[in-house]
């Protein structure tokens, strides 16, 4: 199974463009990370909720996953892709990365 990748630059501009409409992003990070700083599009699903939460999740359309750093949502990615989500995406470099282009530090 297989998952794809996406760069927080090419997220950012689909996004910006509308082409992420049709889809969902989950951020897997805990409550308090979210607290601290998200994007308003995005819905909270702490990684280790993902198990119970699959019925919820659509299958027919592609879900990005993101965390803080790229790492958790990579393994979320490969989770859903062995349960059988033909189309997940991890947005490589996580929060960091996508509040970077914002000009926000986010450590």
């Amino acid at each position: 199974m297989t998952f794809e990748r996406i760069g927080p630059d090419a997220y950012a501009r689909k996004l910006e463009k509308g082409e992420l409409e049709g889809t969902l992003t989950i951020d897997v990070r805990q409550p308090e990370e979210w607290e601290f700083y998200h994007w308003d599009h995005m819905e909270l699903t702490p990684m280790m909720t993902i198990p119970q939460k699959l019925e919820e999740l659509p299958r027919d359309q592609p879900i990005y996953v993101v965390c803080a750093h790229g790492v958790r949502s990579e393994n979320v990615c490969r989770y859903l892709s062995e349960q059988g989500f033909a189309n997940t995406v991890n947005v490589e470099g996580g929060m960091a990365a996508l509040a970077a282009l914002r000009g926000f530090r986010y450590d």
